[in-house]
């Protein structure tokens, strides 16, 4: 397992487990907002990390002849 999917992975659950520690429990106002602005885009992030990592089959040889060929 590389390293972009495992920390995509540990991004995902600690975002997803900080959210829903906030719905589940009373906390204070600044705590919900404090997870809001944070875990909400580490969620956004972490999935999207976890999507880039597995290429697609067809894209698999090209990742590897060039990784990134930017826009």
């Amino acid at each position: 397992m590389d390293i972009q999917k495992i920390v995509s992975i540990i991004l995902l659950l600690i975002s997803t487990l900080a959210i829903l520690a906030v719905l589940i429990f009373d906390m204070a106002s600044w705590i919900v907002y404090v997870i809001a602005i944070f875990g909400i885009p580490l969620w956004i992030l972490g999935l999207g990390l976890l999507t880039m990592a597995k290429p697609r089959k067809d894209d698999k040889e090209e990742r590897i002849k060039e990784p990134f060929t930017g826009y």
